[in-house]
């Protein structure tokens, strides 16, 4: 039973009223003479604080399984530091919306399945949140354990303290409102939904400090207890009886020249008033409780006052008393809550990491892994067999980093939330950029047959970051987090990831580097399991070749027998000779290019790989003799050149995938080229109607217009005739109808034949024939004037021009327009004329070969557009697009009307040059463009 001194509440029910049975808070009846300066130091002591003795259960059978179960976490915990998994949750905690959870990834604490479940668990919630609309708000959710911790122990919460768990508590719920609001739609955010779905928010908790304080002005409210609103109300009464008697007096003071002006203050925790020393008499039996630097001024008790003064203090007591006594209410019942308060804020880490993650994976592009075991059919096989590794185009998340901040996409923690650096903050944080270039993506692909993968290559080539990469793309997949590669990487769950990288030699230890290296090998065989992930660096190095080698390949054959998958990398050629003896080891070597004496960073699976010593010491700038001898050396200790032939054989094949490679870059350019090209030609043909609908329209319009113009002015004319018959006399009538007559006469003649023609030329239009260039009237186009573009062909028909619209006509149906010098002329045509009919018989002749021409399509490739050009502009333009036209091609130029002095030129060059063998003037379909066949 609980008992508490004082507190009455005043609204809330019973709940209130009654504290935990396991707690008991007491409060002194001396707790009223206790200064305000105390915050803490009432204790909450439980009944139950002597901790039960609870004996530990043997936890291991047997301390052999115990010293390997240590054993295990200590290599696991040195190998996540040898792959650099730190650095990794150093990049998650850029993208964590809480200090809980960023301190927690910087101390590398992101938790990682224990089972294949539990990281295929945290992948789906990796999965649901990168699928996020928006951010979830985490703002206003702090870490409250150390609060929690201080209310256990009995030490007593302050408002702000208090306030904080509220508001965490409030952000918490908050954080599940908006995910379920999101979670409506789409079933997708099941596994985020989950996190939060059972957790206990402790409303009631939050009811109670939000009813007794306000945490916007973090002070403590009346309606906490009835006791405390009694004590302030009365306080209150008493300050302004206080206050009122203090001016009273400051006034008389003032009156009587006591005091400049009316002065009242506090000293020594006391309402008093301001007087001067040789007027003290005018406050009979006042208390003096201070008195000013100089001396001259008294600070006054008034006589009256002291007992409210009185008042005032054991109020004041008795109101901090009460206010200590809801603080320690309210920090029982956190106290009581830790349990579920912990158990919120882990579930509202787990969210913010699972967010974390989401966002690290779309920061990188990452894909979602997929986990396999043992022979599981899967997709993608290779020879015939399932792969147990298939990871394509992978890159290390620590060479990524460096390339995606030169492309502005690092991220910055700001505000709780991941944002991107600006320009000048990641040219202030770069550091080695790599001038920004991605890194080298690679593939690992691994039978499900394979238990042993020796790779070998040179130095520098490549082989430890490759080992590195599958280390920790294992580790990232089983703490739930995307892997920067492409398709779908697929791999088994390992249980351990052991690895020896890197120098342990120490001195301290007596360790040599063999020393050290075989130490730690024989720690990784004691800790594996059939499920382990194995890297080892080098394997045998540090001693002599051929006991190292024998050495290394006993250990692989252990490994062989006793893990999932071992992972080595070598300089002894003997290693890869066990493949063709044992079909449970892979060889994979890493490509260098003898042209640039530069490794390519690429894995070649199947192959073994040359350490290329001297060719690398040669770069380096070594002496020639020296590298001559070592020569030398090499050809004694390798017969029959047997290394110059692998080494031939190796450049060979090297060669050989380059330029299947070039084939295929070739092929898929040309294809796209030919998809392009498809494309456009589609998009030529779907226009081409609306094209010609656009023309006719255009063409009506025009007619209806002009058709318009000339009603309009025949209807002024007769109204102007008929006003000046109106006002003119007899006399001027013949003259008003002559000039009536011109101007409709004039409007005749402009819209139809003109009439200069001669009385011969019925005659001569028997026996007219049509040539290219000549002037006609068409009764097809109303007796519309026209020009002849082709001579008669067989049917006897022409093909004439008007305009932008082009038809063939009879030639009985076309007058020509000629006058005495054209008849005179027309046996022997100008040699301008004569050159333009050679042309047009050319091309008329050669009409019948467009079949070795490709299709009269026009698209990007094949046009030339030489509008708004000057004349030599565009001619030497067209002569580059004629020379760079392939043969056999058909070239569309584009050149406008405007004056026509470009589309002069361009018919002039297109007649004079040798690639051209005909060419086709503008039509309706193809206004303003003439198209060229190029030889």
């Amino acid at each position: 039973m609980a008992i508490l001194r004082g507190f009455t509440p005043l609204l809330y029910p019973p709940k209130l009223h009654h504290f935990p049975q396991s707690r008991v808070l007491i409060l002194a009846k001396s707790l009223i003479s206790i200064p305000n300066s105390i915050s803490r130091g009432f204790s909450i002591i439980h009944n139950d604080s002597q901790p039960s003795s609870i004996s530990k259960a043997a936890t291991f059978a047997f301390p052999e399984t115990e010293n390997k179960v240590r054993l295990s976490e200590e290599l696991c915990k040195e190998t996540e530091e040898t792959l650099e998994w730190p650095s990794i949750c150093a990049q998650v905690s850029s993208f964590a919306s809480t200090a809980a959870g960023r301190a927690a990834c910087q101390r590398s604490g992101l938790p990682s399945g224990q089972a294949r479940a539990e990281s295929q668990k945290l992948l789906d919630q990796t999965a649901a949140a990168a699928l996020l609309p928006q951010a979830l708000d985490f703002s206003g959710i702090e870490d409250v354990s150390d609060i929690v911790r201080l209310a256990v122990a009995g030490e007593l919460l302050t408002v702000r303290e208090l306030c904080t768990v509220e508001r965490s508590l409030q952000a918490a719920r908050r954080v599940l409102q908006d995910l379920e609001r999101i979670g409506e739609s789409s079933d997708r955010f099941t596994p985020l939904l989950g996190i939060l779905q059972d957790c206990d928010f402790m409303t009631e908790l939050v009811e109670k400090i939000g009813y007794c304080i306000d945490c916007t002005l973090s002070i403590i409210l009346d309606r906490a207890s009835a006791k405390l609103e009694s004590v302030r109300l009365e306080r209150k009464e008493n300050m302004e009886k206080l206050d009122t008697l203090l001016k009273e007096v400051s006034v008389s003071v003032y009156q009587a020249g006591g005091i400049d002006s009316p002065l009242i203050t506090k000293r020594r925790s006391r309402m008093c008033v301001g007087i001067k020393a040789s007027h003290k008499s005018l406050l009979p039996g006042g208390v003096v409780l201070s008195v000013s630097s100089s001396g001259a001024t008294y600070f006054m008790e008034p006589r009256d006052a002291i007992e409210l003064n009185n008042m005032e203090v054991r109020l004041s007591n008795a109101e901090r008393a009460e206010e200590l006594a809801v603080l320690g209410f309210l920090t029982a019942e956190v106290a009581c809550s830790e349990t579920r308060i912990r158990c919120l804020m882990e579930k509202i880490l787990e969210l913010d990491f699972a967010c974390a993650r989401g966002a690290y994976a779309k920061w990188m592009n990452g894909v979602c892994p997929e986990f396999i075991e043992g022979f599981e059919k899967i997709d993608s096989r290779r020879d015939g067999n399932f792969l147990q590794v298939d990871i394509e185009g992978i890159q290390h998340p620590l060479l990524l980093e460096p390339f995606l901040r030169s492309l502005s996409l690092v991220p910055k923690q700001q505000s709780g939330t991941a944002k991107m650096l600006s320009q000048s903050d990641q040219a202030m944080s770069s550091g080695k950029l790599l001038e920004g270039k991605a890194p080298v993506p690679l593939d690992i692909k691994v039978q499900n047959t394979k238990k042993v993968v020796v790779i070998s290559g040179p130095n520098t080539g490549g082989k430890t970051a490759t080992m590195k990469t599958l280390g920790l793309a294992a580790i990232m997949s089983k703490a739930g987090l995307f892997l920067p590669a492409r398709n779908t990487p697929r791999l088994p769950w390992f249980d351990q990831i052991l690895a020896d990288i890197g120098d342990h030699q120490s001195l301290e230890h007596s360790l040599s580097t063999f020393s050290a290296h075989i130490s730690r090998i024989c720690k990784i065989l004691d800790a594996a399991s059939e499920k382990s992930l194995v890297l080892i660096d080098e394997i045998g190095c540090g001693t002599d070749p051929s006991e190292g080698v024998a050495l290394s390949t006993s250990i692989l054959q252990h490994l062989a027998g006793c893990v999932n998958l071992a992972m080595v990398t070598t300089h002894y050629t003997d290693l890869s000779l066990l493949k063709a003896t044992d079909s449970r080891f892979e060889n994979a070597a890493m490509e260098f290019c003898m042209d640039t004496l530069q490794p390519t960073y690429r894995i070649l699976w199947g192959s073994t790989g040359n350490s290329n010593a001297l060719s690398i010491a040669k770069s380096i700038g070594f002496d020639q003799e020296v590298l001559d001898r070592a020569q030398q050396w090499v050809q004694r200790l390798v017969p029959d050149k047997q290394k110059e032939r692998q080494g031939l054989l190796y450049q060979s094949l090297l060669e050989e995938r380059n330029c299947l490679e070039a084939q295929a870059t070739e092929a898929a350019s040309i294809l796209s080229e030919v998809k392009k090209l498809h494309f456009e030609i589609n998009s030529e043909a779907e226009d081409l109607e609306n094209r010609e609908a656009a023309l006719k329209a255009k063409e009506t319009k025009s007619i209806q217009q002009e058709l318009r113009s000339i009603s309009s002015r025949m209807d002024d004319i007769i109204k102007k005739f008929e006003k000046q018959l109106e006002i003119a006399n007899p006399d001027q009538f013949n003259s008003i109808m002559r000039d009536t007559e011109a101007a409709i006469a004039s409007i005749v003649a402009s819209h139809s034949a003109s009439g200069f023609m001669l009385t011969e030329e019925t005659e001569y239009h028997s026996t007219y024939m049509p040539q290219v260039g000549d002037k006609v009237y068409v009764k097809g186009l109303g007796d519309k004037l026209a020009t002849v573009i082709e001579t008669l062909a067989e049917d006897g028909t022409a093909m004439v021009q008007y305009g932008k619209i082009r038809i063939r006509t009879k030639r009985n149906d076309m007058r020509p327009v000629n006058n005495v010098k054209d008849n005179f002329n027309r046996s022997k045509p100008p040699l301008k004329e004569q050159r333009r009919s050679a042309q047009r018989v050319i091309v008329a002749e050669n009409k019948d070969d467009d079949s070795t021409f490709g299709p009269a399509v026009r698209t990007s490739k094949n046009t030339v557009d030489l509008r708004g050009m000057r004349v030599d502009e565009a001619a030497l333009r067209l002569q580059m697009a004629i020379s760079e036209c392939k043969s056999y091609g058909v070239l569309f130029v584009v050149h406008g009307m405007g004056t026509g002095a470009v589309k002069e030129r361009t018919l002039h060059i297109l007649r004079s040059h040798p690639r051209v063998t005909k060419f086709e003037e503008e039509n309706p379909m193809n206004y303003g463009c003439t198209i060229a066949y190029i030889k």
